[in-house]
């Protein structure tokens, strides 16, 4: 049967697909353009589950705050190509919106189902890799940078005593510099009690390997011995504590430091209760 230039768009437009694509999809289904529509989601969906065992390393990371309560999502592709894509940056928003509004805390069929849509239209494998909620408290604050076009995505959560600081313009500015060091140091803890008993250990062995196999301590006493390893794991800890790292203003000062200075200004006591960082591909 002849089919109209006017149904090739309109189904073009529905669907995503190429307009040979569609004048042949609606001339197999005799015009009928809902099964022609159907026809064309089951190629693109047999097209991503051939493409099924591909990597996808390549995506963007998307951040929402609402209500103080902030999430993040990785939505993964397998090209840079797709992940610049409108619909595909569209959907990033939508999924994050859409956990903030019906209070999900974990991936799940609803919102596979929306990745696997876009995914069918576009014939491009795509994950939606993981997602985190954080709800702040009483007398909390919550902040998001996004770096280098959604590669890196961090969230901060801050406390203070006094709850009407948050709404200074010095304060805003301070808790997002934070979320920018975090983005740009990428620390494994918040603070010395929150790295784990076997990443010191581990650490702890390491260093002992090396000094093991370094002439120039050969020889010394064992109390020598434990005060460099001692003063190695106080550097180590010092480089990946968010609190000890040096602030990515002025690297002079501590971030405790850089905190303790803005308590001071303010006349009130910020502290840094924790952040969550997420890179695309990690």
């Amino acid at each position: 049967m002849a089919v109209s230039a006017a149904d090739v768009k309109k189904l073009r437009e529905k669907t995503g697909a190429g307009p040979m694509e569609c004048k042949k999809a609606l001339e197999e289904t005799n015009g009928d353009f809902a099964q022609a529509e159907k026809l064309l989601k089951e190629k693109g969906l047999a097209a991503v589950e051939k493409r099924a065992g591909r990597a996808t390393n390549e995506g963007k990371v998307f951040i929402k705050i609402k209500n103080n309560v902030a999430v993040l999502v990785e939505l993964a592709s397998e090209t840079d190509f797709v992940a610049r894509n409108p619909e595909f940056i569209a959907l990033g928003g939508t999924i994050a919106e859409l956990v903030l509004d019906k209070g999900y805390t974990e991936p799940n069929e609803e919102l596979a189902n929306m990745v696997t849509d876009l995914a069918t239209k576009i014939r491009e494998n795509m994950s939606l890799k993981r997602l985190k909620v954080v709800k702040a408290g009483a007398g909390e604050y919550l902040t998001q940078y996004i770096h280098g076009d959604g590669a890196i995505g961090v969230v901060v959560q801050m406390g203070s005593d006094k709850p009407e600081v948050f709404e200074r313009d010095e304060v805003k500015e301070f808790a997002f510099t934070l979320a920018l060091h975090v983005a740009a140091f990428n620390p494994l803890a918040l603070d010395k009690s929150k790295v784990s008993q076997a990443v010191l250990t581990e650490q702890e062995e390491i260093f002992r390997k090396q000094m093991e196999g370094d002439e120039k301590l050969a020889g010394k006493p064992d109390n020598v011995i434990d005060n460099i390893l001692k003063g190695k794991m106080s550097k180590y800890l010092s480089d990946i504590c968010l609190l000890e790292q040096g602030y990515v203003k002025d690297e002079k000062f501590t971030v405790t430091q850089a905190v303790n200075n803005m308590n001071n200004q303010l006349g009130a006591s910020l502290k840094v209760l924790d952040y969550v960082y997420f890179k695309v591909g990690e």
